[in-house]
């Protein structure tokens, strides 16, 4: 049987109740992994109509992560950035993704940004997830059709990120 939201939902909260560290969240990203192998799941949640670029599908009501779906349909080369106090999950399930992890080499005060460098580039292939940590710097280059399903350990809509530059 194929996911849905919903059992997708309490999958991811059982592994967190279970473990809210680092381990929780590398069972979420074998979770994820999973979800994105499901053939179904992808077709109805994945849709360009639904989120062209990013919707929330899911937002769990005991501990607040969310399910978004990201639909990228030309290229997409994001700036550096984090997720503020929140961490993220990122999932493959069509195209590639050239990811690049930054470090900071200069730490922002008062309205100055942070400066990063950049750390090491990996490619995202279907079936991949990644863990961002809180405050880890990255960066996604997609230059074709790309679906992915990102987990946010809060609604980023709520959530203020940090300012970054490249140095």
């Amino acid at each position: 049987m194929g996911y849905t939201l919903e059992s997708l939902g309490a999958e991811i909260r059982a592994a967190l109740k279970a473990d809210s560290g680092t381990g929780g969240k590398d069972a979420v990203c074998g979770i994820v992994t999973k979800v994105l192998l499901d053939k179904d799941f992808v077709a109805k949640h994945l849709t360009s109509d639904q989120c062209k670029p990013r919707k929330v599908l899911y937002e769990d009501p005991e501990l607040g992560f969310c399910i978004c779906g990201h639909v990228y349909e030309k290229p997409a080369h994001g700036e550096p950035h984090d997720h503020g106090s929140s961490w993220a999950i990122y999932g493959l399930a069509e195209g590639d993704t050239e990811m690049t992890d930054w470090r900071i080499v200069k730490k922002g005060e008062g309205g100055a940004p942070s400066l990063v460098e950049p750390e090491k580039r990996y490619v995202m292939k279907p079936g991949d997830a990644h863990f961002y940590d809180v405050g880890v710097v990255h960066s996604p280059k997609r230059d074709g059709l790309t679906r992915l399903v990102r987990i946010e350990g809060a609604n980023l809509d709520r959530i203020k990120r940090s300012n970054i530059k490249a140095a």
